[in-house]
């Protein structure tokens, strides 16, 4: 009798709640062990990936190699706002790198489509590290660079650097060359149209190039304008007004 009823109970033992604990340790087991082997990762990446102390040396060295002056004091907080807006919104507040961006940068790949996953330190490091290399392995190291970037410099010293180690099409190396050869100005009496524009080259500086095609340049500038919106730098009726202003342009006359 008392068998009997051992069976009984244990077959009154609901069935789902047992899966789904079962599940739920596999899956604590799966992200402690994703956990463990990324930390691992970074560990030996740390070690592998150079110092990133020279950074500032190799952007002068890149500016010098194209006989290019390098940007004075902080860079301007238009262009600055317009940049960071456009390429890596959450730049002031991720370490370097950016998990939601590390997730988006998979789906772009799969979509077609160019989903900003980089952070401005990953881009920087590939730019003075990887020499563009788009490799696995590549990427990697540029994880564990641009943390090493985060670390090392200040916010404002790495968007310096990012601005003069840029290309900005029509032969334009650096923020200041890119504001003098283009408008006539130094970087900080740039407009909200010309930084706006200035901040739409990194993508593809020689496709916007406004002297050789203004179009693309527009079309591009309202993208810039679309991301001020967005994160609430300007509103619709400022941006409106900043895509109706003129560049006065000087470079191509």
């Amino acid at each position: 009798m008392v068998a009997s009823v051992a069976r009984v109970d244990r077959n009154q033992l609901p069935g789902p709640p047992r899966r789904r604990r079962r599940l739920l340790r596999r899956l604590i087991g799966a992200v402690v062990a994703v956990v463990v082997l990324v930390g691992l990762l970074l560990a030996a990446g740390w070690v592998l990936t150079p110092s990133v102390g020279d950074a500032a040396d190799r952007v002068a060295a890149h500016l010098a190699a194209h006989e290019a002056p390098a940007l004075r004091g902080d860079v301007p907080p238009r262009l600055a706002a317009a940049l960071t807006a456009t390429e890596d919104s959450r730049f002031l507040s991720t370490p370097g790198v950016d998990p939601l961006g590390m997730i988006r940068e998979p789906l772009g790949a799969v979509t077609g489509r160019d989903e900003g996953g980089a952070t401005l330190e990953q881009q920087l490091a590939k730019n003075l590290y990887e020499q563009g290399d788009d490799s696995l392995l590549a990427k990697g190291a540029e994880v564990v660079l641009a943390l090493k970037l985060d670390r090392a410099w200040t916010k404002q010293q790495i968007l310096r650097m990012y601005v003069d180690e840029g290309y900005y099409g029509h032969g334009y190396y650096g923020l200041t060359e890119a504001a003098r050869g283009y408008f006539g100005v130094p970087p900080d009496r740039l407009t909200w149209a010309q930084a706006s524009l200035l901040a739409g080259l990194f993508q593809a500086p020689s496709a916007y190039d406004p002297v050789v095609h203004p179009d693309r340049a527009r079309a591009r500038q309202a993208h810039v304008l679309d991301r001020l919106v967005a994160t609430g730098v300007l509103t619709r009726a400022q941006a409106d007004a900043v895509a109706r202003a003129s560049w006065d342009l000087v470079a191509g006359r």
